[in-house]
């Protein structure tokens, strides 16, 4: 015997942190994407601009750069507006996952740009640049605030939504290495020494990438179906068999369908009779309450496909092939 209590169809503003309760939706970032895009081309077409007028090859590869950026936020935007796509017979969740796969893309094209930055740090190690002049350090200057103002309007969504903590991290990222030269070129007016500038540059690299090692490791994560962050999956199997009438909880799966929504499903073992719609809606309500998780289906059974405790999930019993065979054969007679 089953019964589904399934919930999260069509609550599209409707959307949950992994890491906090009540985050503001990924969709309350269109303005932030729009102002960030808007900023950020218009930065890039000043700074190519004044690079061809100075004849400055930094200020060119920097206005390049910072295209990356443009188009690191366009992933995570488009993502974000993906997400809103209606559920289909194809994609029944909608489209939701493409902000894992936007978080994962802006975590390789974030590692792209520090390997460009540690390059070009070497190249100048090996042969000297000449001191950046008053041009590059002012259009440098100009980047910071472009880049640390973008970087603010996305700051609200970062812990909670790891598609926005990409798009944060690239303006961060971006500010720190537009603070860097501006940094090093007063250092190096100061001092002459211009080997301090790449020194920098490779400082600034690596607290980048120790960022972005994070950003990279959990949307892997998130794309193999790993229980969100922060979810506990022994707190949450707990609180399902603690409701009244379980006498034994199996086969729990928690999964992220998008960065901000996360699927569970269970199978109740219940010996006292099926407890009706109301226990079901009870404890879906929990679920999302206690733990964010906005899409729960569990099925109720009245006798465990078996009574020992090899019914219990591979996470619990450790037996990944044992598990296999008895997904396989609970499907053919359950579903």
């Amino acid at each position: 015997m089953q019964d589904h209590s399934h919930h999260g169809h069509g609550h599209h503003g409707h959307s949950h942190g992994h890491h906090a309760h009540g985050h503001a939706p990924a969709g309350g970032f269109d303005r932030a994407f729009a102002v960030g895009i808007a900023l950020n081309l218009g930065f890039v077409v000043v700074e190519a601009g004044f690079g061809f007028v100075a004849d400055s090859v930094a200020l060119l590869a920097d206005a390049g750069h910072n295209l990356s950026d443009v188009l690191g936020l366009a992933v995570a935007w488009g993502a974000v507006a993906l997400g809103r796509a209606a559920p289909s017979k194809r994609f029944t969740y909608g489209l939701k996952g493409s902000t894992i796969l936007a978080a994962l893309t802006n975590a390789l094209l974030l590692l792209v740009a520090l390997g460009a930055i540690v390059l070009e740090a070497a190249q100048r190690m090996a042969a000297p640049a000449p001191v950046a002049g008053g041009t590059v350090s002012i259009v440098a200057a100009v980047g910071i605030a472009v880049n640390l103002g973008t970087a603010l309007l996305f700051s609200r969504g970062r812990k909670g939504d790891i598609n926005i903590r990409g798009a944060y991290l690239h303006m961060a990222a971006d500010a720190a290495v537009s603070a860097g030269v501006v940094l090093a070129g007063l250092v190096i007016l100061w001092t002459g020494e211009t080997w301090i500038d790449p020194i920098v540059s490779i400082a600034i690299a690596a607290l980048i990438f120790w960022q972005t090692w994070g950003l990279l490791h959990e949307s892997v994560e998130m794309s193999l179906g790993a229980v969100p962050r922060g979810i506990d999956y022994d707190k949450v199997r707990m609180a399902l068999r603690t409701l009244p009438g379980v006498a034994r909880v199996h086969h729990v799966h928690i999964w992220p369908m998008s960065t901000t929504d996360t699927v569970l499903t269970a199978h109740l073992v219940m010996p006292a009779g099926h407890p009706g719609d109301a226990f079901l809606e009870e404890a879906r309500e929990m679920l999302e309450h206690r733990f964010a998780i906005g899409h729960a289906t569990l099925q109720v059974e009245i006798i465990g496909a078996d009574a020992d405790a090899a019914t219990t999930c591979a996470v619990e019993a450790e037996r990944p092939q044992r598990e296999l065979h008895h997904h396989e054969h609970h499907d053919h007679h359950d579903h």
